[in-house]
């Protein structure tokens, strides 16, 4: 495989990432985590705090005090950027959030309206008031009108689509565990994930407490306090300072729907149309694909991520892991950090942890016993709300020739 070229001068580039560690951490400071990522993402970008002009912003779920300081600045001036910076902004939708984020990104600097782009994330889930985001959850992006008078809760959504993805595919109890199995696999060799000490296996899975049948509680992800961000400059400019970025090859979307009711099948929403997009735009397919990372709030979401953007087979996802195809030192390495259900979901922001570790990987920096061997292509997919869509980004390494 040849490295693809060097592209337009103007063309985005992800030069800088940075994560700490999730998990629980009641003593750790929410805006003390954003700074903190924020810095570590500038100075791996191997530039100054003062180079940045444009920081967008992923939302936070925990607090709305702590919402409120995001939209209106806060991060810029705990920077010390203000009067300096062109732009704060924030974009949100969902677990895709980062997906949107990025093309925003992109656009700023193709036209010239933003020369270094930081875009960081934090989120306090772990460590929150366990009631209140019970509440949050149990509500939010669930019509008010039609379903959640029903008591339809996001474990239950999750339930309805793991019960169809199973009908479906004729996929067992024991293969969706396997999914869970295998991510956890991967979550042991990430330092940064919540779960990186505890191993797992089908039959813990299978002997938690169901919470919405067919869910086991070690199906359902486990909320987390988290931060990552990373810094998008042009191809030009990443040119100047470093060996090796990446770049955005495609990327695609669907919205397929709002309320969940409406969604004409969940053994499949909106991937396949997505990953034709993104496709499309990059001129290569599923089959170069060096790793993937999707969305994996459920297994079966990941599952029917996986089989839409034709990664593997219709209806043989699970399965796939169960054979230990996408586990480390398998075919097709998939959610490498562990995912949501393993490193932790950080809110809007697993989404995004799945996105650093895609450009992770592709720098190689994962780390030795994690790095998946020559990485050059990724596929990268987010959904919000209800799964309500399918945001797919297709990533390249670039070295400078």
């Amino acid at each position: 495989m040849t490295n693809p070229m060097d592209g337009d001068e103007r063309e985005a580039a992800f030069v800088g990432i940075a994560e700490i560690p999730s998990g629980r951490y009641p003593d750790r400071p929410f805006m003390g985590s954003l700074v903190e990522v924020a810095v570590a993402a500038v100075r791996d970008a191997a530039l100054e705090v003062s180079d940045i002009d444009t920081v967008l912003l992923i939302p936070c779920l925990h607090s709305a005090d702590d919402q409120a300081d995001l939209i209106f600045s806060r991060v810029i001036e705990e920077l010390g950027l203000h009067g300096r910076a062109k732009a704060s902004a924030m974009l949100h939708s969902g677990g895709s959030s980062s997906d949107n984020i990025t093309r925003a990104a992109a656009g700023l600097i193709a036209s010239g309206q933003a020369r270094n782009v930081l875009v960081v994330q934090a989120e306090k889930w772990g460590s929150a008031p366990v009631a209140e985001m019970v509440d949050m959850l149990s509500g939010y992006g669930i019509p008010r009108e039609w379903e959640r008078p029903t008591g339809l809760t996001f474990n239950a959504v999750g339930g309805l689509i793991t019960r169809r993805y199973m009908a479906a595919s004729g996929s067992t109890a024991e293969e969706m565990a396997a999914v869970c199995v295998a991510l956890r696999q991967w979550a042991q060799l990430n330092p940064n994930a919540m779960y990186k000490d505890k191993e797992l296996t089908v039959e813990k899975v299978l002997g938690s407490k169901v919470v919405s049948d067919p869910l086991h509680a070690m199906e359902c992800p486990m909320l987390a306090d988290g931060a990552t961000a990373y810094v998008m400059t042009s191809a030009d400019n990443a040119r100047t300072k470093h060996d090796r970025w990446v770049r955005i090859a495609g990327s695609g979307g669907c919205v397929s729907h709002y309320s969940i009711g409406q969604e004409q099948d969940l053994a499949v929403l909106g991937w396949k149309v997505a990953g034709e997009r993104a496709y499309d735009q990059a001129g290569w397919g599923p089959e170069d694909a060096d790793i993937a990372e999707v969305y994996d709030s459920y297994a079966a979401v990941l599952t029917i991520g996986l089989e839409g953007l034709g990664l593997c087979k219709p209806h043989e996802g699970a399965r796939l892991f169960a054979a230990g195809e996408f586990s480390p030192g398998g075919r097709l390495p998939v959610c490498t950090n562990g995912g949501l259900l393993s490193a932790g979901h950080t809110g809007v922001g697993g989404g995004t942890a799945l996105l650093v570790e895609g450009v992770r990987q592709l720098l190689g920096r994962a780390g030795k016993e994690r790095q998946v061997p020559d990485c050059r292509r990724a596929v990268c997919g987010g959904t919000g709300g209800t799964y309500m869509d399918s945001q797919v980004l297709l990533l390249e390494r670039v070295e400078r020739g």
